[in-house]
């Protein structure tokens, strides 16, 4: 098989559970908890990373921000060969109450974007895999802290999110709005992958609580804290899968 235009790699060069955050800069942090990584490539928004975390070989990659990009990626991991992958990222509360810091597994997505629409209805449903869904939680009990697990909304427009569109979905009951889940799910599904998430909540929108403005200051120290924690929940799931 030729080597993937996006992601620079082809079948045999990766493993067969993957996480995906959105940030390349994660993809180290997220290294730093395994053992043996080694870059295997970076090109635009996508960093791949090998590594293996108390011996189960899995694979790193960033998907850049928002539908498209992720949809790329997870197109191509699909086709060389990935057969599970796991959202690990942030994400902005749409429940009063929900803190900074917490942590969201998401039990489904409303599709507010338009790259899924360009595979399939917006009636079908953007789900994970259960086991994958079922792992996270399994891990997640184990984490002293607070966990929420339920649907979620994926937004194309990240400064669009305007009060009534988080009131609307606050009284939906979706717990949180991010910008990848969506297309995780839906490419997954379609391409006969177990997905999953994990987010770590930094900001509130119902509260009026944002992430800051650059990378440094992008996550309050609580929800920085709690990435790692996210990350090492994550990667105990892959344990099991």
């Amino acid at each position: 098989m030729a080597k993937q235009p996006h992601l620079l790699v082809e079948s045999g060069d990766l493993n067969d559970i993957a996480l995906v955050p959105g940030d390349p800069g994660r993809v180290d942090r997220i290294a730093g908890h395994c053992d043996n990584a080694n870059e295997v490539t970076h090109n635009r928004e996508y960093k791949i990373v090998n590594a293996t975390y108390e011996g189960q070989p899995l694979t790193i990659c960033s998907t850049g921000i928002g539908c498209p990009s992720a949809a790329v990626a997870i197109e191509e991991l699909a086709a060389v060969g990935v057969d599970t992958v796991i959202r690990v990222g942030t994400t902005g509360a749409l429940q009063s109450g929900i803190e900074i810091g917490d942590m969201i597994i998401a039990t489904g997505a409303a599709k507010d974007e338009g790259t899924t629409k360009r595979y399939e209805s917006a009636t079908f449903p953007a789900v994970p895999d259960h086991t994958v869904l079922n792992e996270l939680v399994t891990a997640a009990a184990e984490d002293p802290g607070t966990v929420h697990v339920g649907p979620i909304a994926t937004d194309d427009a990240f400064y669009a999110e305007t009060d009534d569109y988080a009131t609307e979905r606050e009284e939906a009951g979706l717990l949180a709005v991010e910008m990848e889940a969506a297309s995780i799910f839906t490419l997954a599904r379609r391409r006969g992958m177990r997905s999953g998430a994990i987010c770590t909540v930094d900001g509130n929108l119902v509260e009026g609580t944002q992430k800051g403005e650059t990378e440094d200051d992008e996550l309050p120290e609580k929800a920085k804290d709690n990435v790692e924690r996210a990350i090492s929940i994550a990667l105990d799931a892959t344990t099991k899968l």
